[in-house]
């Protein structure tokens, strides 16, 4: 396989979060990755199961362990926060949601999800109460579908809908297109942390670039710190899970 994407595993209900599902999924991702080790060790790895921001470590580690890790081409896919980001932004601006590009970073799950608002495509101006109502409402997406389906899963069809938009982005990549750039969580230097969304730039190798966040206003600062705290004992579960 030239691409494995991955979105095995049980989903959320209602009153759990992403971190609930940790036992099960991480086991999961874990056998699955060694199996890519195995088969496909130069594949491009899109990780979907939850929670990714502890699955992406996890699959690292797995890696590492056999010694065919390559951060270039391991990404956890938050496509569906840019989304959702997008879309809502666009129902309060009065665009079309194809349009607008707007920048999400940090993790995928509750506060870790940062969308950078100051940065939206094309630039605009939003209150401060949009900006409370947008940052809630896409760090809560997830959560918002979860209760509506009232235990029957959690987001599907916008799951799939991202999830092959990003393959898609990563299949161009690999063809040779230029400019192919998304948001992924990805091994990183862009922060302290090991692992961060941010935009990157896909290629033939996987990821080529790895773009730095940009200028942030004090409340996008604020969230940075706040995502960063709980988006790195997310990184260390995973890790442990793997090395106990």
């Amino acid at each position: 396989m030239d691409i494995v994407i991955i979105p095995a595993g049980v989903p959320r209900k209602p009153g759990m979060t992403r971190d609930d599902l940790f036992n099960i999924n991480a086991g999961i991702v874990k056998t699955l990755c060694e199996g890519i080790a195995k088969c496909c060790p130069k594949a491009i790895v899109n990780l979907i199961s939850n929670p990714v921001n502890s699955t992406v470590p996890i699959a690292a580690e797995v890696f590492k362990k056999v010694g065919t890790y390559d951060p270039k081409r391991l990404l956890g896919v938050t496509m569906l926060d840019v989304v959702r980001a997008n879309t809502f932004v666009a129902e309060v601006l009065g665009l079309d949601p194809r349009e607008v590009d707007v920048p999400v970073v940090g993790g995928h799950a509750g506060v870790t999800i940062l969308p950078l608002l100051s940065q939206v495509k094309p630039s605009c101006s939003l209150t401060p109460t949009e900006i409370d109502y947008l940052t809630d409402r896409i760090q809560n997406g997830g959560t918002e579908v979860v209760e509506a389906k009232t235990g029957a899963g959690s987001a599907t069809l916008s799951m799939a809908y991202a999830a092959a938009k990003f393959a898609d982005a990563c299949l161009r990549g690999l063809r040779g297109d230029a400019g192919v750039i998304e948001c992924a969580y990805v091994a990183s230097t862009v922060t302290e942390l090991p692992f961060f969304a941010s935009k990157v730039r896909l290629g033939r190798a996987g990821i080529e670039e790895i773009y730095s966040l940009g200028p942030l206003n004090e409340y996008e600062r604020a969230g940075l710190e706040k995502a960063k705290k709980e988006l790195a004992g997310s990184i260390q579960k995973g890790v442990s899970f793997v090395r106990k």
